[in-house]
């Protein structure tokens, strides 16, 4: 029968922690550094640590590509909402607006999350008065992460 030790638990022991790849400890893999300060400033850092668990020794590059793909993505949703503004089509603001609160979220580009949610919200409502201020910072917003995506070409 295998014995087992009790460990008292001391709150000094519990503040360790493991090598991460926020340090660029162990491994490697995609630390904080591998990004550009400008972005870093941009995301949420826990958002950005969830995604380099998925990758911990940061072999896949799995950061960089999901951050290269937003990029691209948002890119192609900015074309819909400018045609779905055109148009007035709401149906169409809120599919861009619920697609990019999603995205947004799980790269830790949290404000955009958060005014693509509130158009979504409002024109599910339809609450539209002051849709075209509200479009307007989220394209706003987009543009400013755009701008510091375009530093990932570089890292």
């Amino acid at each position: 029968m295998a014995e087992y030790r009790l460990v008292p638990f001391s709150p000094l022991r519990s503040q360790t922690r493991a090598p991460s790849a926020e340090t660029g400890e162990g491994g490697g893999g995609a630390a904080r550094s591998d990004l550009p300060g400008t972005l870093l400033a941009m995301l949420d850092e826990a958002a950005l640590n969830r995604l380099r668990e998925l990758d911990p020794a940061g072999q896949m590059g799995l950061v960089l590509r999901v951050l290269r793909t937003f990029d691209s993505s948002m890119a192609k949703l900015l074309i819909q909402l400018e045609q779905a503004r055109a148009a007035e089509d709401f149906q169409a603001i809120k599919h861009v607006a619920h697609t990019l609160k999603s995205s947004a979220a799980s790269v830790g580009a949290l404000h955009l999350s958060q005014l693509c949610a509130e158009i979504e919200r409002n024109v599910r409502e339809l609450q539209t008065a002051s849709l075209s201020t509200q479009l307007d910072a989220m394209v706003t917003e987009c543009k400013r992460l755009q701008t510091g995506l375009k530093l990932l070409g570089s890292a």
